[in-house]
């Protein structure tokens, strides 16, 4: 079964290589790691091994480059901006007006230079999506 515009693939047709308890535990395992930005383990062995002398450290981000380049058409401060609105408005924030999406935003806690950011959207006009946004607000999108 596959997912169509008006159906979702039922539990069936999704992965099974671990149960639900199974993937909470995971997650749990290696949030401290993520919230903390190192390792967070008490016995060292236990720890990653480090970076090989001479390779880049792994980042999502390395040198300021964004991994897997750029859509054509687009900067990379574009895509840093798309994905900073996109990070704080939800699929349920549309479609709306540009008000409700700064309310939506302020709901979901994002930063104040988000909020002032979505206050740019003129008024009186109602946006289905983020690439509707982020066409009113000025950025370049892909070609």
């Amino acid at each position: 079964m596959s997912e169509t515009e008006d159906t979702f693939a039922g539990t069936s047709a999704r992965s099974t290589k671990h149960s639900a308890r199974e993937d909470d535990a995971l997650a749990h395992e290696v949030e401290g790691m993520i919230r903390a930005g190192r390792s967070t383990h008490a016995e060292e062995w236990n720890d990653p091994e480090p970076t090989a002398e001479g390779e880049p450290d792994v980042d999502s981000s390395p040198a300021d480059t964004l991994t897997g380049g750029v859509p054509q058409g687009m900067t990379p401060d574009a895509v840093v901006a798309r994905a900073e609105l996109a990070r704080w408005l939800d699929r349920a924030d549309f479609p709306s007006t540009g008000p409700d999406l700064v309310e939506a935003a302020r709901d979901h806690r994002a930063p104040d230079a988000v909020a002032d950011e979505l206050s740019r959207l003129p008024d009186g006009q109602v946006f289905e999506r983020i690439g509707d946004v982020v066409r009113a607000l000025g950025y370049p999108t892909e070609t």
